[in-house]
């Protein structure tokens, strides 16, 4: 009985973590896409400012000198597009080519919410059936198992005491 709440950790979080390789590959897709979407924006947008004479930056500045509210919006947001494209660049440049433990390493370089959110709305969990989906689900079992009965021997254990 004492072994029951490691093997239910080692069950639930081995399971939990066996899903990892699958879900930050199928993150790493969307971030592909995204990267691809915000970089046709971006060469547009910088096609459009050399022909008409314009770094990107003076063609961002036009956009502060009318008197037009919505204009003046609509610089903000690309000035934005341009932030998110250079920085979600990096991050699939440091999860290309990565396996499962890299990504877990490098887990910082997912944490664009509007990718993870659609990721996750789509993803199905399956059956480990990948070297890493197993390496995965063996070490989330040994943290299960080790975890949850350390944390059960704490709140139930107690003192045997010494005869008189």
């Amino acid at each position: 009985m004492a072994k029951l709440p490691g093997i239910v950790g080692a069950v639930v979080i081995g399971l939990g973590m066996s899903q990892f390789p699958e879900f930050t590959q199928q993150y790493q897709q969307r971030l592909g896409g995204a990267v691809d979407e915000l970089r046709i924006i971006t060469q547009e947008f910088d096609r459009a400012a050399t022909a008409n004479g314009l770094t990107r930056d003076a063609a961002l500045a036009q956009y502060n000198t009318t008197d037009s509210d919505f204009l003046e919006q609509r610089g903000v947001d690309m000035q934005t597009v341009f932030m998110r494209f250079a920085r979600l660049s990096e991050d699939l440049r440091v999860l290309e080519g990565a396996n499962a433990m890299e990504r877990l390493q490098n887990f910082a370089h997912m944490s664009d919410t509007r990718i993870a959110k659609r990721a996750w709305e789509t993803y199905k969990p399956a059956l480990p059936l990948t070297a890493e989906g197993l390496t995965f689900a063996a070490g989330g079992g040994l943290i299960g198992f080790t975890g949850f009965s350390g944390l059960f021997g704490l709140l139930f254990y107690r003192r045997k005491r010494k005869p008189v």
